[in-house]
């Protein structure tokens, strides 16, 4: 449907005609005509008038719409659908267990990253990753990924393992928290997450990396698949000493060469 379908669509939704749609959003109702069944030309067809950027506002705001819907990037028309991702489960499809029937940590390494996508919800994948106990890691149940690439540098290097708890209601995912999550068109991703599920039905993704490589973007409520929360990480990155530690070691090696020299005075 081209966006003129689509805002009738929103006016069939509502059960109301031209004339009562355009008093709700504050314009005559040959706007609306003319934008739904197009003007008159003289050659007898109709040709449809594009609605302007306040038109587009009133429609949302006084419907609840969902932006995307209208241009066509997403088939849930209204906000308060668009917030509920149906396909998002409360639990993982698959967990793996021990012996004594403890949740394990499931170990997604970058090689099987591709397969991920397709196998989350697939036991005989599932048990196919490495698995193991994590004393530390309880109330939930936690996956380990290895991160690639360098778009979280700053924080996160490419080879680090960050651990992350599943995340059971996407309403609970809290501004400026790390994530990573599972979508259909991107795979895995880690960034750092502003919830806008409520106001939106989308989230953020940011960057820690500022180089002007990873720019920040948006994905809708609707391709989320999985979503695990940051709570550890093991990194191989031993971090350089900060200046203060270099003056200090100066200064140590100062003292001790002034004391040498004091005793052999």
């Amino acid at each position: 449907m081209d966006i003129s379908e689509r805002i009738a669509a929103i006016r069939d939704k509502f059960n109301l005609n031209n004339f009562s749609f355009s008093r709700k959003i504050s314009v005559t109702g040959t706007t609306i005509d003319s934008i739904i069944n197009g003007r008159p030309q003289p050659d007898g067809s109709r040709k449809r008038t594009k609605p302007g950027y306040d038109v587009l506002t009133s429609i949302i705001n006084e419907f609840n719409v969902n932006p995307d819907y209208l241009f066509a990037k997403s088939s849930t028309m209204l906000r308060s659908d668009a917030n509920i991702n149906s396909n998002y489960s409360e639990m993982p499809q698959v967990v793996s267990v021990d012996n004594t029937g403890d949740e394990n940590v499931v170990f997604v390494p970058i090689q099987a990253r591709a397969g991920y996508l397709s196998g989350y919800s697939d036991t005989s994948y599932i048990e196919q990753l490495p698995s193991f106990n994590m004393p530390h890691l309880h109330n939930g149940t936690f996956r380990c990924f290895e991160v690639q690439g360098n778009s979280m540098v700053r924080t996160f290097f490419d080879g680090d393992l960050v651990f992350g708890k599943y995340v059971e209601n996407l309403g609970d995912i809290k501004d400026g928290r790390v994530y990573v999550i599972i979508t259909k068109n991107d795979g895995i991703v880690l960034k750092r997450v502003i919830n806008r599920i409520a106001e939106r039905g989308k989230l953020i993704l940011k960057s820690d990396n500022k180089d002007g490589n990873y720019p920040t973007y948006t994905i809708n409520a609707e391709e989320i698949m999985e979503v695990w929360y940051v709570t550890m990480f093991a990194s191989k990155q031993m971090p350089e000493p900060v200046d203060v530690y270099d003056r200090l070691h100066d200064l140590e090696s100062q003292l001790v060469e002034l004391k040498e020299k004091l005793s052999k005075d």
